[in-house]
Order: structure tokens, then C-alpha cells, then sequence
């Protein structure tokens, strides 16, 4: 039977009423000091101070939907929160009144059997994702936790979800799984990743995605977390690594994690320094303020050459800054996921 508007307007108006004006007022000074202490999660300074990586991941995901219940952009949560719009013919024990009285909208709760997307978070867990000047937490921390905050999220939605970790090679690869028991799982290597990286002396970035393609047999969402640094020689090499997943049938989302302050804007101290290449061990001494022009237009120009080499190819790209927090991961995701059902 189609669902009645008037009713469902009436319902609402009557317990907005029977609210006591004092009442309504004290529940939404708590809301918003619970939206703030909420939000604080996505900054990824003060998650970098959080005890482990379980409550890393719960807290970030719970203040991004938090922060969406906040924003006109209800179909966002709609996704995360497993609930889809009302259609025609929906049986009426499914609304979610409490969702109808937040958002106004009627939504039908989601369940198991509607969702069955496959990821796989692809991590660079090479020696450059350590790199970290003038931000709080270095590339490689940045990337883990937002990969947890992923798995988290997708876990949550019942999608299978698994890891897999390069630095000159694949290291690391879990297949995808759904349960809480598996959650734990990726995450505790997560924090073996964070707290005690491999010591290499190479990237092998093209190389890495390359045997991805090829170790993946069925078609899911890739989402590849990394400073995307090969030799000036190998940048190609990346891009036709990343049109081979393509090719075998994955989508594909790229987020390039970048410290934007120094290696986009080379903001470094104006007196003479030494660069050490964090692979080679190679020092390079030179004065920021004689190449920081020609430095940052060369970055530009590789940057926007991987966007465009991407939307050639119909493969997602954002750019992130390790000081931004992680909601504009997060948003790139569920529009990502939202547009492939």
C-alpha cells in the first residue's frame, strides 16, 4: 500500500507538540554539544591521539555521520545509516519513523540481502608515505586511519571488505570479509602497519597495482590510498597500472595523500637546507626560496596531468591534505558507492 503523507505529518506534529518548550530547548543544547565533541574526530590531529585504532575508526566514522545529520545532504547517511528512500508499495512496518522525524523524508530500513558490494582498500605503505614536516602525522598515518575509518564504514554497511598493502611489492593482502570478527582483524594489521612500518628502501607503486589487477578475480571497488611517487620515468607506468584495473572490470578510487604545505606549496624555511630522499638515503643541499616557484609549478602540472589522465579513464581521483579531516574521504566514498547501485 502507498504511505500516507498526512499521517505521517500529523504523527510528527503531535510529538513535536508534546514536548515541553524548556525540554525542547536543554535536548538541543545537548545536541549540539554532542555534534561538536562528535565532529572533533574527523580532525586528523586529534585522532592521531586516540589509544588504538578500533576507536580511531569508530570515532571518525561516527562524527562524519553525525556531521551529516547536520547537512542538507541527507542521501549521504541514507547509505551509511542503511536505510532507502520510501518507493511504492514498501510495506508499512518497514519506516523508520525516527529517521522521518530528523530528516522530514520517509526511508525504509535497509537489510542484509540489498547490499553486496565488494572493496578492497589498496594501501601504500612505502618509505616516502612516512614523510611528515610541517603536519601533525605523517602521510603513512594518515592513510591508515583513514582506511580504517573505511572498513569500519563499510563493515557497517555490510558491504565484504579487504586489505591489501605495497611498498615495492605486495605485502600485505586480506580477502574480504563482513563481520565484526574480521573488522578486528584488519584493523589490528592496520596498527601493526601504523605503529611499525616495513623498513624498505623503494617504491614500486605501478608494479604493486599491477599485481593487484591481476590478483583480484571479481569486480569490486578499489579505493588506493597513496602519495602516488614513482620515478619521473615510472609516472606513466602508474597510470597504465591503474587502466589495467580498469580494464579487468574494478572502479576505481584514487586518493592521493599528499603533506600540501610542503611537497604542494614547498613551504620550507627560507636559509639553506639539505633534503635527504627517504628511499635513496641521497642529500640534496639548495636554498627553498631559489626553486620554490619552478617547484611548485612542476607539482602542479603532474598533479593535473593525473587528474586528467583519471577522468580519461573513468577512474575517481581527490587529492587529500594530511591536514584536512577525513569527511571529504569519506563524502568521495559514499558518493562513489552511492552512484554504483
Amino acid at each position: 500500500m502507498d504511505f500516507p503523507p498526512l499521517l505521517a505529518r500529523r504523527m510528527r506534529s503531535m510529538l513535536l507538540r508534546s514536548a515541553r518548550p524548556a525540554v525542547r530547548r536543554n535536548l538541543m543544547d545537548s545536541t549540539d554539544s554532542a555534534v561538536s565533541s562528535a565532529l572533533r574526530y574527523l580532525d586528523p590531529q586529534v585522532v592521531s591521539k586516540l589509544k588504538n585504532m578500533e576507536l580511531r575508526a569508530r570515532l571518525v566514522v561516527e562524527g562524519f555521520i553525525t556531521g551529516l545529520h547536520k547537512s542538507p545532504y541527507h542521501g549521504f547517511s541514507v547509505e551509511f545509516a542503511e536505510h532507502r528512500p520510501y518507493n511504492s508499495g514498501d510495506a508499512l512496518r518497514h519506516v523508520d519513523w525516527k529517521v522521518y522525524a530528523k530528516t522530514d523524508r520517509y526511508y525504509v530500513k535497509q537489510y542484509e540481502e540489498e547490499t553486496n558490494l565488494r572493496h578492497y582498500v589498496v594501501l601504500d605503505t612505502s618509505p616516502s608515505m612516512r614523510f611528515c614536516h610541517s603536519g601533525s602525522l605523517s602521510k603513512l598515518e594518515y592513510g591508515t586511519y583513514l582506511s580504517a575509518a573505511l572498513h569500519y564504514m563499510m563493515v557497517r554497511q555490510r558491504d565484504a571488505t579487504g586489505l591489501i598493502a605495497f611498498d615495492s611489492r605486495i605485502h600485505t593482502m586480506l580477502r574480504p570479509g563482513s563481520t565484526a570478527r574480521y573488522l578486528r582483524q584488519v584493523l589490528a594489521q592496520l596498527e601493526q602497519i601504523s605503529s611499525n612500518p616495513r623498513q624498505v628502501r623503494e617504491t614500486g607503486a605501478a608494479r604493486a597495482l599491477h599485481e593487484v589487477a591481476k590478483r583480484i578475480h571479481r569486480r569490486s571497488l578499489v579505493v588506493i590510498i597513496s602519495d602516488l611517487y614513482e620515478t619521473a620515468d615510472a609516472q606513466e607506468s602508474v597510470i597504465r597500472a591503474l587502466r589495467h584495473l580498469r580494464h579487468q572490470g574494478h572502479e576505481v578510487l584514487i586518493f592521493h595523500v599528499l603533506e600540501s604545505a610542503t611537497e604542494r606549496l614547498f613551504n620550507l624555511p627560507d636559509r639553506p637546507v639539505i633534503l635527504r630522499d627517504m628511499e635513496s638515503g641521497e642529500e640534496m643541499p639548495l636554498h627553498p626560496a631559489q626553486l620554490r616557484e619552478a617547484y611548485v609549478e612542476k607539482m602542479s602540472r603532474i598533479c593535473d596531468d593525473l587528474k586528467r589522465q583519471c577522468l580519461r579513464h573513468d577512474i575517481n581521483y581527490v587529492e587529500l591534505d594530511t591536514a584536512v579531516p577525513y569527511d571529504t574521504a569519506l563524502t568521495a566514498y559514499l558518493n562513489k558507492r552511492h552512484n554504483l547501485h
